[in-house]
């Protein structure tokens, strides 16, 4: 595969040197894989498609878009939806890289779009991937930077565009050590669409010719009507008046955390009830042995669905064994703790409670979700945690004080709906590249 790979001069040897290591990488990963499937199967399915193997389209691809993970997925949702609108159902490609991601996407989109995982960086996967989807334009979320994709890319004359673009201290000085490489990467761009001022003045200069701030993608969401509506009956079933709260996308040592402040919050108010949604399905059993050990009267979400009569007033804890119902659990509640802040894990959407007027809460790493961190702060919408007795300690005051929870809900909310518009920016910028490339509306 790489004997017809011709890497420009200049940063050469840097090129070849990624592809080596990639090459080399490979049947690790594969491995991995496989390792990884022998508790989880679906980590050994499709595995074609990471080397290009996908279906060849029944009509022309408008936009590929390209989410890594759960969190870009679920940011992308938005625009995915926008995209089905304008060109129409099976023109939009999606692909992730994670099953969990993969699962998310099938669960809110279904057959609105094409979805595959992503071809490994690979110039024969890429190539086989490009040949086969033929997308009039491509959308990368946040900030993935595949060399040997930009490139083919940037050969073919197809629109490259890193949406929802962000650039952490941290990474920025990771780039620089390669400044060269990376400029050379980011040359290969079309655009650009930064989160902030900051994120666009990292990537101006790490070399990318064309960056715009259009704000954070993240600001543009709705809660589903259908899912909040579902959350309120959930809640009557298992309590209307009883206090209620959230703990949601949390990781390992975090649904340890969240019991032990419930334990402390139930000498307080011994009707609490904790809503625990882990980020990763493939934990729910692990996570629902834990609340068993841990004494507390629990029940699974798929467990009430299979049998509405199992939620009832006498649960303490309730686990989020679903994809794609979040937005369900945050309105079953009356504050929120979003996870993958107090392990070190760089935070989860915060802007997802404060959009429906919940409190927030969250631990002190939240390094991936800093701009909405210091907003939700500034604004009173939202409060910092340490540890466990911190959290039953915050909790424990806002529950009962329901004038305290519409006062940081309000904030909250007003906050999200200021900072709302990158979706239309973003659009926009699609637009432009559509007309470029030629891409035509729903009826073309």
């Amino acid at each position: 595969m790489a004997g017809n790979w011709n890497p420009d001069t200049g940063n050469c040897f840097m090129r070849w040197l990624y592809l080596l290591l990639l090459y080399l990488l490979t049947p690790v990963v594969l491995l991995r894989l496989v390792w990884r499937s022998r508790q989880i199967r679906v980590y050994r399915e499709r595995i074609g498609e990471r080397f290009g193997f996908v279906p060849r389209p029944a009509q022309g691809v408008a936009v590929w878009v390209h989410a890594v993970s759960v969190g870009e997925s679920l940011a992308a949702l938005p625009l995915i939806r926008q995209l089905v609108e304008r060109h129409g159902q099976g023109r939009v490609w999606v692909t992730t890289t994670t099953p969990t991601g993969s699962e998310r996407v099938v669960a809110a989109l279904g057959a609105q779009v094409i979805h595959t995982y992503a071809p490994y960086d690979l110039p024969g996967a890429v190539s086989r991937f490009l040949d086969r989807a033929r997308p009039a334009q491509v959308v990368i979320m946040e900030t993935e930077l595949w060399p040997t994709l930009f490139r083919h890319l940037r050969r073919r004359g197809i629109p490259l565009t890193i949406a929802n673009a962000r650039l952490s201290p941290r990474s920025f000085k990771g780039y620089g050590r390669v400044a060269g490489f990376t400029r050379e990467v980011l040359r290969d761009t079309t655009r650009v669409a930064a989160q902030s001022d900051a994120d666009a003045q990292r990537f101006t200069s790490l070399g990318a010719p064309h960056v715009e701030a259009i704000g954070n993608l993240k600001f543009d969401i709705d809660p589903v009507a259908s899912q909040a509506e579902a959350g309120h009956a959930l809640r009557a079933r298992l309590g209307a008046a009883r206090p209620a709260w959230v703990a949601a996308s949390t990781h390992d040592t975090e649904e340890e955390t969240a019991l032990d402040a419930h334990r402390r919050l139930c000498e307080r108010h011994p009707d609490a009830l904790l809503i625990l949604v882990p980020r990763h399905p493939q934990r729910f059993d692990d996570v629902a042995r834990l609340i068993a050990r841990q004494g507390f009267r629990g029940v699974r979400r798929s467990e009430i669905s299979a049998d509405p009569t199992r939620a009832g007033a006498d649960v303490q804890v309730l686990l989020g064994d679903s994809l794609g119902e979040m937005w369900m659990y945050l309105a079953a509640a009356d504050v929120a703790f979003v996870g993958g802040s107090l392990a070190d894990v760089g935070g989860h959407n915060v802007l997802e409670p404060a959009a429906l007027g919940l409190p927030v809460l969250f631990g002190p790493h939240m390094h991936n979700f800093l701009a909405a961190r210091e907003l939700l702060l500034g604004a009173g919408a939202a409060i910092e945690v340490a540890d466990a007795g911190a959290l039953a300690s915050r909790v424990a005051e806002l529950l009962p004080d329901a004038a305290q929870r519409a006062r940081m809900g309000q904030a909250g909310s007003a906050a999200v709906l200021a900072n709302r518009g990158a979706l239309a920016k973003l659009l926009d910028i699609l637009d432009r590249g559509g007309r470029e490339s030629g891409v035509g509306n729903r009826e073309s």
